[in-house]
């Protein structure tokens, strides 16, 4: 694939995240995608992002881009940039979250393999959301 189609690739599958239209992975997606940003008791291969979409998803209302940067070189890409939304309230990472409105910078890489995502990994500033929110003080 080119560079321009795996940009687009990596659109469609924020798009279908966002959405959370699960049944577009299917053609996103490897069966077997390594999603190194999951938690290790979620379920293996696609499954795994699926579970996520469908059930952790809705607790980020509204959560999209309001800046960023796609970079691809041969089969990789890298989206860097700000993601912003509501936070709808409850845990998150061990901290009982109230719910509130909430901006991060995030880095999502992947790694494309014969037109489809085979790994994924992420690198968000939940600290600073976490502080946002009120859930982290000067006092913790």
């Amino acid at each position: 694939m080119t560079v321009q189609q795996n940009r687009e690739l990596i659109r469609r599958f924020d798009e279908a995240v966002a959405k959370g239209d699960v049944d577009v992975l299917d053609e996103l997606c490897t069966q077997d995608m390594v999603n190194h940003a999951l938690a290790p008791d979620r379920p293996k291969g696609l499954e795994g992002t699926r579970e996520f979409v469908r059930t952790r998803m809705p607790q980020f209302q509204a959560d999209g881009w309001t800046e960023s940067v796609l970079v691809a070189e041969g089969d990789h890409v890298v989206q860097f940039g700000v993601r912003a939304g509501t936070w709808r309230g409850g845990p998150f990472l061990g901290f009982d979250v109230n719910p509130g409105p909430y901006s991060r910078d995030v880095a999502f890489c992947y790694r494309i393999q014969d037109g489809k995502i085979a790994e994924r990994w992420a690198m968000r500033d939940d600290l600073t959301m976490l502080r946002q929110l009120g859930a982290i003080t000067s006092q913790h």
